[in-house]
């Protein structure tokens, strides 16, 4: 048997006794006990990332131009956050950033910044002591108080991913929240709203669960049956029904039997029967490695489609897993997944909806975090991505 270890010291808390002399050190060390306790059950039972709050946005743009040159400025609204050693980073108000001026000076040619916080702590309160000792300017004083405070974090290199797959029995390294990263900054010129992308932050929680981000068909759209055919590559091998991750998965996890296509007869004739289609995984290939980000599943059989038919594609996310060998997330929550498009012969995005569709969703646009876009999971993992779409006849 393999014992599990950890890189924790053997706690040792304070033994009263009758008698006993007490220093500074020992009151220390106490704090330090209770302190280290309560990081360790933070990081271990509840994890780490942002609670709420601490969002980037742009701050106005300053009226004295000669006075700041540099107009690209941010705030940080107040919230909290857990950093992955435990402890409570608290943001009590906003907090504005110059982001020319919070660059080291070797980072300023760069268009791409980063913003984050980290603990911090510093003295405060001095006060007289009984004993003379060392402080500031006199030899009577020492500061009576710790104040737990944050930095703002600024940089032009991209941060590091934590890669670890369980985040309590080894400590991390980088200690950074990081809220937003944001693109194309011009220094000399205000930070727009579109410019600023929250979805690099890590959410609360003992680890990342890798979700579906997007899919090349509209949930709940109605297709004829050539773009149906189309887009399930029925006559062409370029088409397939294709499915993104927010991170890599294992390639030997996409086994058959873990998609399937389902046909629910509609219209004249035949109602609701239901028929399965056969299919294949096309992308990725043996030779592509061991994770990939994404597949296309096309069909291979050439049934045929009929007005008022209801196609069902089913994605059993629990059967898929991630780097770390958990499962997707895959709950498709309100259906809400975004659809990806897919590159015409001139390399832009087509935003064909399909014939007759349904009309856009007008509430719940973005997930309960605040942060958009929608992606599939409800924190629980693993479960069933369910999509559909339906098939009416070609009209002139």
């Amino acid at each position: 048997m393999t014992e599990a270890t950890t890189e924790e010291q053997p706690f040792r808390r304070l033994r009263y006794f009758h008698g006993q002399l007490l220093t500074a050190r020992d009151f220390q060390r106490e704090q330090e006990y209770f302190r280290e306790k309560l990081k360790l059950r933070m990081r271990c039972l509840l994890g780490y990332g942002v609670v709420c709050g601490l969002f980037v946005e742009p701050a106005p743009p300053s009226d004295d131009k000669e006075k700041h040159e540099h107009q690209a400025r941010v705030h940080i609204t107040s919230g909290l956050g857990v950093d992955c050693d435990g402890n409570e980073v608290l943001v009590p108000g906003s907090c504005a950033i110059d982001l020319w001026d919070a660059l080291h000076e070797d980072e300023r040619t760069g268009t791409t910044v980063w913003v984050g916080v980290e603990y911090t702590e510093r003295a405060v309160e001095p006060t007289r002591t009984v004993f003379n000792s060392a402080c500031a300017d006199t030899s009577d004083c020492d500061f009576g108080y710790t104040e737990e405070s944050y930095c703002v974090r600024v940089t032009t290199k991209t941060p590091p991913k934590d890669e670890r797959c369980e985040t309590c029995c080894t400590r991390c390294e980088h200690k950074v929240l990081w809220l937003a990263r944001i693109d194309d900054v011009d220094f000399a010129q205000p930070v727009r709203e579109e410019q600023i992308h929250l979805d690099v932050r890590r959410f609360f929680g003992r680890r990342v669960p890798t979700v579906i981000t997007g899919v090349n068909w509209r949930h709940g759209h109605t297709y004829t049956v050539n773009e149906a055919k189309e887009l399930l590559g029925t006559q062409k091998n370029s088409g397939g029904l294709v499915v993104e991750f927010s991170d890599g998965v294992r390639v030997d996890s996409l086994r058959r039997g873990v998609v399937e296509i389902q046909v629910i007869e509609g219209g004249a004739g035949r109602n609701a029967d239901t028929w399965y289609m056969g299919g294949k995984f096309e992308e990725p290939t043996d030779g592509d490695g061991e994770f990939t980000d994404h597949f296309r599943y096309r069909q291979t059989t050439r049934e045929t489609l009929q007005d008022g038919d209801r196609v069902l594609i089913t994605v059993r996310a629990a059967f898929i897993l991630d780097h770390c060998c958990r499962p997707v997330d895959g709950t498709n929550v309100g259906g809400r997944v975004p659809y990806l498009g897919h590159a015409n012969a001139d390399g832009d995005v087509e935003t064909e909806t399909g014939h007759d569709p349904e009309p856009e969703p007008t509430g719940c646009l973005v997930p309960p975090t605040g942060i958009g876009p929608w992606t599939s999971g409800t924190g629980a993992g693993g479960d069933v991505f369910e999509s559909w779409f339906f098939i009416t006849e070609e009209r002139s």
